[in-house]
């Protein structure tokens, strides 16, 4: 590899001894003119990762001066895209090492596949970068734990990709029901059911297509043959490098539950059923069928999936309902309603009437708010130690299935309680030459 991760830090702690690593943007954790431009990077350009830059570049004041991607064909299209929306043509790089050894980057864009979002995030924190991170945050429990140290380490703005976190509708519904509306809330039931659950067609593996390098592309992930039905688009459903849809649409999905009572800890207990029922024909190691409990002290968070379906309840293919003594509410991205108990002594609902309420898409709104705090140096929407604790809960479902278990979270010691099988699951063991970022 060009450079290795000792030069790495070697040539940044040379850079970070004088005033050079710092951008002209940042003067005491300030920008020196609101009018100052944003020089933001893009590693991993496909496809998430590509929709959060166009969003970044929409905004006025920001420029996209550097794209890194493993496969070529990606990166040249997507480069030769930038200099067609802007005139201006960003710097390419194969290897993120040599990005973040830009001093003229403020800010970088993390969507590569999950096994890739740890090191490059770490890296970037050294190295004086704010950060913009897909979900879920990492691909182990241990690597979300290292994200979080080195994001205060450094000082840095990190916005996560839970968009939600930045959408009218979505804050709105969360404080309706932190006013008391729906009564006690001792239950959320959470559902996803889709198609691409189920994984791609399985084929045999080939030799990697050309200009892709297929070794950066596991990276710290073991050694592996080449299968296009693990590669691009249906990655996630192989452990080594996602969770399935409880750590796909699980994080945004679990994250709005915990929201709604302001939950900042693991649960006190994890049981899961379920397993690979269907489609032998499909590739994936990830669980097509899953029902997953979260206790917490007095609220229960249930989810369900049922791959390669596209319905749900309340005609719904994902959502929420938050089922309250007095209302349930239920709710998506398209909207929310609100559906009263009735009180039978009163002949008359337990609470008035909502009349349905339209949602939307917040992907935009989630990266202004991450560029103003860029700028003001203010914690984000979707904070660091969220998108820690929304993946460690979507971690932990897949582990109580994996090892058959219900496992007890202890703070304390950071792992499962007596559980072996499930604590060896927190930490995964990097390829070598990658080693595990010690912060």
């Amino acid at each position: 590899m060009p450079v290795s991760r000792r030069q790495f830090i070697n040539n940044t702690a040379k850079l970070m001894a004088g005033t050079a690593v710092l951008s002209p943007l940042l003067v005491q954790g300030k920008f020196n003119s609101p009018n100052e431009v944003i020089r933001v990077a893009l590693i991993g350009c496909r496809s998430m990762g590509w929709g959060d830059l166009q969003n970044a570049i929409r905004q006025p004041g920001v420029e996209c001066i550097a794209l890194c991607d493993v496969d070529d064909n990606i990166l040249n299209n997507r480069a030769a895209e930038i200099n067609r929306q802007t005139g201006k043509t960003p710097r390419t790089y194969k290897d993120f090492r040599q990005l973040l050894e830009n001093k003229d980057i403020d800010a970088v864009i993390i969507g590569t596949p999950d096994h890739w979002h740890c090191l490059p995030f770490v890296y970037a924190c050294e190295a004086g970068k704010d950060v913009y991170v897909e979900k879920p945050l990492a691909n182990s429990i241990a690597e979300c734990d290292a994200m979080v140290k080195a994001a205060r380490k450094y000082n840095r703005v990190v916005q996560v990709g839970q968009q939600q976190r930045s959408g009218p509708h979505w804050i709105n519904a969360m404080n309706l029901i932190k006013s008391g509306k729906l009564g006690q809330l001792r239950k959320v039931d959470i559902w996803a059911n889709f198609n691409y659950g189920t994984g791609a067609p399985k084929v045999p593996d080939s030799n990697p297509p050309a200009g892709v390098d297929f070794n950066f592309w596991l990276g710290p992930a073991p050694q592996r043959s080449f299968n296009s039905a693990r590669f691009h688009g249906s990655w996630r459903m192989f452990w080594d490098y996602g969770g399935g849809l409880l750590t796909d649409w699980g994080v945004h999905l679990l994250d709005i539950a915990l929201w709604a009572r302001d939950i900042n800890v693991m649960p006190r207990a994890v049981m899961a059923t379920g397993g690979n029922f269907a489609f032998p024909d499909r590739d994936h190691e990830t669980f097509d069928t899953m029902n997953v409990i979260y206790q917490h002290n007095d609220y229960l968070v249930n989810w369900s999936h049922t791959a390669g379906t596209q319905n749900g309840p309340y005609g719904r293919s994902y959502g929420l309902a938050f089922i309250g003594n007095d209302a349930t509410m239920v709710i998506d991205r398209n909207g929310w309603e609100l559906m009263p108990e009735w009180d039978e002594q009163a002949k008359k609902p337990k609470t008035a009437p909502i009349d349905k309420q339209s949602g939307g898409e917040s992907h935009e709104l989630h990266m202004k708010n991450f560029l103003e705090c860029i700028k003001s140096r203010k914690d984000p929407a979707c904070t660091i130690e969220n998108g820690s604790l929304v993946a460690k809960h979507a971690h932990a479902g897949n582990i109580a299935l994996r090892t058959q278990s219900r496992l007890v979270w202890d703070a304390g010691a950071n792992n499962f309680v007596h559980n072996n099988a499930a604590n060896n699951l927190i930490k995964p063991k990097y390829r070598q030459p990658w080693i595990f970022p010690q912060v």
